[in-house]
């Protein structure tokens, strides 16, 4: 298991990326949260074993049909123990 802390850039609000982020992590049991940034991009903290962390980082360079990301940066991070996936508002 291991913690990522991922930024998303590109157009990536307003294109049902929080939304349709979640329907991905809850089907891949990834655990963690989502929200918008003022500067635009989507800030994730997300937490699973790595095949898992890794699929979802494929979701995430390629988001929703309406996106059009440019740059998806990760970093590993002190596990937090999420217990499900939410968007913040």
């Amino acid at each position: 298991m291991k913690h990522l802390n991922i930024k998303v850039h590109g157009k990536v609000q307003g294109v049902y990326f929080r939304d349709s982020t979640k329907m991905v992590a809850d089907q891949l049991g990834v655990k963690g949260w989502i929200r918008n940034e003022s500067d635009g991009s989507i800030y994730i903290e997300a937490e699973g074993d790595d095949w898992i962390l890794d699929n979802f980082l494929d979701w995430c360079e390629e988001g929703p049909e309406r996106a059009d990301v440019q740059l998806v940066e990760k970093a590993e991070s002190e596990m937090q123990s999420f217990q499900n996936f939410i968007i913040k508002k």
